[in-house]
């Protein structure tokens, strides 16, 4: 009966609450909407500076070429590879493409010509990959000139690439069970945690230790509004995800939604650890933003865990939302079942039994 009326409060609380009904509708939209098309590993509009010197009909082929790429954004010619240099040390150019003299003599006569291909890689990745597009859109070129000009130059291996699991290597497959990880990372751990912190600063707390009520019914009382809330956020997240870009589960949707029971028991559970070990609202921001930026980046959400150094492999180990997003990406994408992910569902659960145990020890009741 008590649990009832706990329950009955806590809705209420959050129903009067001016910010978080906003926010628990405005993140699944922002987040399916908007952040996966901003969110994207795909490299577009890399500026291109070109150094003619040959100034031919084929280095002007090529310049066109590159041109017509939706890739590349042609922005202008230097007469010396120095000037185009000067160009991306103003950052004005991400990219130099230098032609060298006799590029048009020497492609028809001996098959084949040297050009240099100089990109900024201050941005490691966009240089990397602007590099790589060029470079294809040279060798295009190339296989073009000797096909036109009757000239036998063939690969000495026929490469096959086969993309599994995603096709037409679209990123929003990939970002999707990422961002809705994000969602519940943020709304299910800093609910609960400004919840309890709020009701410290404005004495709600000290009331209700003065009464019958439990540890484990106030905590429990807490934990149940944000699974529920958490449920409803991530099914609004693949619904949209579903109605927006067609995306849909290749696995077992039941088995997605045993992985987001957890993952959202502990991150709740987690909240509440933290608001029971922190006196102001300041405080708890703090530490609830040091430890979901140390969740993410050590989870493998957005680079691979195994290409971090050991240490930060065996670091991992121990971090939830590494297992939660290995099950999300496993079902989701590749359609794995029960027993290829146990393993992790298992570390989910024992995170869960740890976290909330905790949270119940931690709430110092004084009566």
């Amino acid at each position: 009966m008590i649990l009832k009326y706990l329950l009955e409060k806590e809705f209420k609380q959050f129903r009067r609450n001016p910010i978080f009904p906003r926010l628990m509708v405005a993140f699944p939209i922002l987040i399916i909407f908007v952040f996966p098309w901003v969110t994207t590993f795909e490299v577009q509009n890399i500026k291109v500076t070109v150094v003619d010197d040959d100034n031919s009909t084929l280095s002007h082929r090529l310049t066109h070429e590159i041109e017509n790429s939706r890739y590349f954004n042609l922005v202008g010619a230097e007469p010396s590879y120095q000037l185009g240099l000067a160009d991306v040390e103003k950052g004005t150019a991400d990219v130099v493409l230098d032609i060298p003299r006799d590029f048009e003599k020497n492609m028809i006569r001996r098959s084949g010509s040297n050009i240099q291909i100089s990109a900024n890689a201050v941005n490691g990745i966009k240089g990397n990959i602007g590099s790589s597009y060029l470079n294809a859109i040279v060798a295009q070129f190339a296989t073009k000139i000797a096909s036109e000009h009757g000239l036998k130059v063939q690969p000495a291996v026929n490469v096959i690439t086969q993309n599994r699991f995603n096709e037409y290597l679209d990123y929003k497959k990939f970002m999707i069970p990422a961002l809705i990880t994000m969602v519940l990372i943020l709304l299910c751990g800093f609910f609960p945690t400004l919840n309890i912190v709020s009701e410290k600063e404005i004495g709600t707390i000290e009331q209700i230790n003065v009464t019958p009520v439990g540890k484990a019914s106030f905590i429990i009382a807490k934990l149940i509004p944000y699974w529920a809330m958490g449920l409803i956020v991530f099914t609004v997240c693949f619904f949209l995800a579903w109605l927006t870009y067609g995306f849909a589960p290749q696995g077992n949707v039941l088995l997605i939604y045993l992985d987001a029971v957890l993952f959202i028991m502990f991150m709740s559970g987690f909240g509440l650890v933290v608001s029971n070990n922190s006196a102001t609202m300041q405080q708890a921001m703090f530490v609830m933003f040091f430890c979901i930026m140390v969740f993410i980046l050590m989870s493998g959400l957005f680079t691979p865990i195994h290409s971090m150094p050991q240490w930060a492999q065996d670091i991992a180990f121990f971090n939830p939302p590494r297992y939660y997003i290995e099950i999300m990406r496993s079902v989701f994408l590749k359609g794995s079942n029960f027993m290829e992910n146990w393993f992790s569902y298992m570390m989910l659960a024992i995170f869960d039994l740890l976290i909330n145990f905790w949270a119940i020890l931690s709430y110092r009741k004084q009566s």
